[in-house]
């Protein structure tokens, strides 16, 4: 490969590359608005000029490719005072805004600003009055006046999204960032313009106003809205969720989300979570501790398992537990003698960018847990209604979702018991005999299974409240009651149970799938036979 010297570090790098993000990625800062890793090459913000031997004046290093013994300056006062040019231009018509947006805190014009911009303006010229906060679709608003005009959110509706809502009109300095007419940013990946916006122009109404972002923490995770599990970053503060943001993994999602998986997070610190058992007393759903809840689903469990051998109990899981979790329910249903098992989920449109029919982040992997046996849920309900099943375990909402209502709801009325376990106090909750608090993706660790078969690691970001269990804690208080085996839930440990027991996933570790996800097989991406959608 073509070795290179920049500011004398050596540097090896595939022949063709541009010399920006060959710098970037050994370390070396080149300050830079325009560009971006998934977008094409612009060269208007001229922010990324350098020195390179031989040259006879600076070049911008985005669109300059490098070659064999290329000797690169980034430091030189000519480069210096070129980019203190530039910020003076940016900023003689950019508003004095940084108090009041949202940016504040990660935009690139604020810290060049403070690096390479002056103390005083030499203008005396007002700056150019345009259209503040200008609603330019259902989910984000537009400030004309801080834009600088690097067209990254026009490339990206032109090339990622082939959208082609906004544009740059007129010339010179009446150049300004707009909407087509009758034409709004509505596309289903709209917010990531909020993304790629170096400065404050382009916000999303959801996170308009709503905090700082130094006082964010973050936490690396997976989207758990479809079964494409984009990489993600949950941006918490005081135990609840803020934004999520995506995390750049070029396997699986680019550095792109879509905007329903972005602004899907709200359940999460809803009033509406289920935070308490609830066991049914005289025909009503009463609140109880969890040592009574669980002593009185294990019973109902154990008792159809020692009279039918387990023929009379069914269960459908959920495709929002993780990996570790469906494993150990598995370990419970088996213990049991279950053989009628599955997985419903809910089915919804589909692109060709990033968003997956399966509405839920592990169907992959639940069904890869072997959680799916006996026919599937048509052949469940039907055993229901027939009265052969005592005992039905469904956790998650989808099974309602996904259910004719009045067909369940019949069904049901022939099940002597049915133990549900959810986030919310749902409608088929409320047809429940016990009833069981669920977590959601944000308040546990563990991994998911994307469509394509990555292995990828959730990160616990919001703590539950005081005494609240985990999915895979009932899972294994529930098989400690039924096999007087040790109560305790271990993600780790129960990830290694999972290397050792399912052949796809031997030799699986935590360290192997690391922040950017493991592919433990190339097989059929398709959900197998059997499988409920």
């Amino acid at each position: 490969m073509p070795t290179i010297t920049i500011d004398g570090q050596t540097i090896e790098a595939p022949a063709g590359a541009m010399l920006l993000p060959v710098a970037l990625e050994n370390g070396v800062h080149i300050p830079h608005y325009c560009w971006h890793p998934k977008l094409s090459i612009d060269g208007s913000c001229r922010m990324c000029q350098v020195e390179v031997e031989g040259s006879p004046k600076l070049v911008i290093a985005c669109n300059t490719p490098i070659r064999d013994g290329m000797v690169v300056r980034t430091k030189t006062p000519a480069v210096e005072n070129t980019r203190r040019g530039v910020m003076e231009l940016l900023l003689v018509n950019h508003p004095l805004d940084c108090p009041i947006c949202d940016k504040a805190g990660e935009c690139l014009l604020q810290d060049y600003s403070y690096a390479y911009g002056s103390r005083r303006a030499r203008t005396r010229e007002p700056r150019r009055k345009l259209e503040k906060r200008k609603e330019i679709g259902p989910r984000m608003i537009l400030d004309q006046e801080r834009c600088i005009l690097c067209r990254r959110c026009v490339r990206f509706t032109r090339e990622i999204t082939k959208t082609n809502e906004l544009g740059v009109f007129n010339m010179g300095d009446h150049s300004v960032l707009d909407i087509l007419e009758d034409k709004p940013l509505a596309n289903d990946y709209s917010i990531n313009t909020a993304d790629v916006c170096p400065v404050g122009a382009l916000e999303s109404k959801d996170f308009h106003h709503k905090l700082r972002v130094w006082f964010l923490k973050k936490t690396e995770s997976v989207c758990p809205s479809c079964a494409n599990g984009c990489n993600i970053t949950v941006h918490h503060y005081r135990d609840r969720i803020w934004r999520m943001m995506p995390r750049r993994n070029d396997a699986v999602n680019d550095t792109w989300m879509c905007d329903h998986g972005r602004l899907n997070y709200k359940h999460v610190n809803s009033t509406d979570r289920l935070r308490q058992p609830l066991l049914r007393r005289n025909g009503q759903l009463e609140a109880c501790e969890w040592n009574e809840a669980l002593s009185n689903a294990a019973s109902a469990l154990r008792q159809a398992a020692r009279d039918t051998a387990g023929r009379s109990i069914a269960a459908v899981a959920s495709p929002h537990l993780t990996n570790e979790e469906s494993f150990r329910f598995g370990q419970l249903l088996r213990n049991l003698g279950v053989g009628r098992i599955d997985v419903a989920v809910v089915v919804g449109k589909s692109d060709d960018l990033l968003i997956k029919a399966e509405k839920a982040g592990n169907a992959r992997g639940a069904r890869d847990m072997g959680l799916v046996a006996g026919g599937g849920v048509p052949a469940i309900l039907e055993a229901a209604a027939k009265g052969e099943i005592r005992v039905l375990y469904v956790c998650g909402p989808d099974l309602w979702q996904t259910t004719d209502r009045q067909q369940l709801e019949q069904t049901l009325a022939n099940v002597d018991c049915l133990i549900v376990q959810d986030t919310v106090r749902s409608p088929l909750a409320e047809r429940a005999h016990v009833v069981l608090p669920s977590l959601t993706f944000a308040e546990k660790s563990g991994t998911f299974t994307n469509v394509a078969g990555r292995v990828q690691q959730l990160h616990q970001a919001i703590n539950p409240p005081e005494g609240q269990l985990g999915d895979g804690e009932i899972f294994s208080r529930l098989l400690a009651q039924i096999t007087e085996g040790p109560p305790t839930f271990d993600p780790a440990a129960v990830l290694g149970e999972i290397a050792q027991a399912v052949p796809a996933y031997a030799g699986l570790t935590l360290e192997k799938i690391g922040s950017q996800g493991w592919q433990p097989t190339a097989g059929d991406t398709s959900a197998p036979a059997g499988a409920s959608v």
